[in-house]
């Protein structure tokens, strides 16, 4: 991973934290500055929260534009406080109207915005995440209109022809909620937080995240859909169908050596210091920051889970 984007991730680790905790402030204006909206193919785009460098402060998770005859389609709308600007930005590529918004799971820096775009807006979601969404106190009292009405179990289709969009959940990972959104007539997919980075993964347990099933998650999708050549993550830049390939494998990887380190009798700590990426998965970090996600906090689900079974 190039140090600027490291760097950038870094940042974004943090307030992830803080948005899974609740305790996520508004946005800075270098925040806002940094979101730029960049182009991915015709008629998508992105609206990243870091600067040409990566360094820029956080905004969020990466937000799709998807420009329909109808309107457009977002995925994801960062964090609370950030839809304003999400707006500004879009009406420097198009005048159509938000019609749709698709959260690709149940976390404020993907659904903080949610409720900048109206009550009438089409919003679609996992039914997992529907739930989980409930229980937030960002959707609560006069904010539960925001809560997206429409929910699918395993597959749903909105559109059809170039505007199709095809929407999939292959089980937990991040969540227990987490949806893969394809736009099959221009190959490419976003996956958000199963694939936010070049890392080991943040499970949220609470939402019902499995560090054991997110591989299994993640090759459902490898061998799944298809056609697809361009990935847009949940935090970095947008990447390849074959970075998707080599996540699932780099998070089975570690998975393989939880398993293998409870087998040998080993604790948890002494399995997490002795977990080192393999040299196959270059540019691959086993932690972000100390204190979120990496080899200790996967290694403890890990074994929870292995122990329940």
């Amino acid at each position: 991973m190039k140090r600027g984007l490291l760097l950038g991730t870094l940042i974004g680790v943090g307030v992830v934290s803080l948005v899974v905790s609740g305790q996520a402030q508004g946005p800075s204006a270098a925040a806002i500055k940094a979101m730029q909206i960049e182009k991915v193919k015709d008629n998508l785009y992105i609206i990243s929260g870091s600067g040409a460098d990566n360094q820029a402060t956080f905004s969020g998770g990466n937000v799709a534009v998807f420009i329909t005859d109808a309107g457009v389609t977002l995925v994801d709308t960062k964090l609370p406080g950030f839809g304003p600007t999400i707006l500004e930005r879009i009406k420097t590529v198009t005048n159509k109207p938000v019609t749709r918004i698709i959260n690709t799971h149940t976390h404020g820096d993907h659904t903080g915005g949610n409720g900048s775009f109206g009550a009438t807006v089409e919003s679609i979601v996992q039914e997992n995440t529907r739930t989980n969404m409930t229980k937030m106190k960002e959707f609560s009292g006069a904010n539960a209109q925001f809560i997206p009405k429409r929910t699918y179990k395993d597959k749903l289709t909105v559109g059809s022809g170039k505007d199709q969009i095809d929407l999939y959940y292959f089980g937990r990972g991040h969540t227990n909620g987490d949806s893969f959104v394809v736009f099959p007539a221009l190959r490419t997919m976003h996956v958000g937080d199963m694939f936010a980075w070049k890392a080991l993964p943040y499970v949220d347990t609470d939402n019902g995240g499995s560090v054991v099933e997110q591989p299994e998650s993640l090759a459902k999708a490898v061998a799944t859909v298809k056609n697809v050549d361009t990935i847009i993550n949940g935090h970095i830049p947008v990447g390849t169908w074959n970075d998707l390939r080599e996540y699932a494998d780099f998070t089975k990887d570690f998975v393989d050596f939880a398993r293998a380190s409870l087998k040998a009798g080993k604790t948890v700590e002494q399995a997490a210091s002795e977990y080192k990426v393999a040299p196959k998965f270059k540019g691959y970090a086993a932690s972000l920051s100390p204190a979120f996600g990496g080899a200790l906090a996967n290694m403890k689900i890990a074994y929870q889970e292995f122990q329940k079974k």
